[in-house]
């Protein structure tokens, strides 16, 4: 099993930024997928970026240019740097480990983005 924890988020105005932090420990295999999700108010839950053992990235386009998704493999911690906040970026932020055709998931941080 693994279990994630996360840290980092709250309420911030736009133009702003917040930097989330997840732990992760259990069966972590040194080969897998780190990542975050977002679930917006009345959405589905979507990608917003993930980052390989290799340090190879994703992210969704909406994000390219203000997020920076970033891994400790020593620590098995990922980091989402998010900067010039928009509203539209309020959600729970759920971090996420894929390794073995499992996935695993934290139980969510809010951030609110508003003035």
């Amino acid at each position: 099993q693994v279990q994630l924890v996360e840290s980092g988020g709250g309420l911030v105005q736009p133009g702003g930024s917040l930097r989330l932090s997840c732990a992760a420990s259990g069966s972590i295999f040194s080969s897998n997928f780190m990542g975050w999700y977002r679930q917006p108010p009345g959405k589905e839950r979507e990608l917003v970026a993930r980052i390989f053992s290799g340090g190879s990235t994703n992210y969704a386009d909406s994000v390219k240019g203000r997020f920076t998704i970033s891994r400790d493999n020593a620590k098995n911690t990922v980091y989402l740097q998010m900067n010039s906040l928009k509203p539209e970026d309020t959600g729970v932020y759920y971090c996420n480990v894929d390794q073995l055709l499992r996935k695993y998931w934290g139980q969510g941080t809010q951030v609110t983005v508003s003035s």
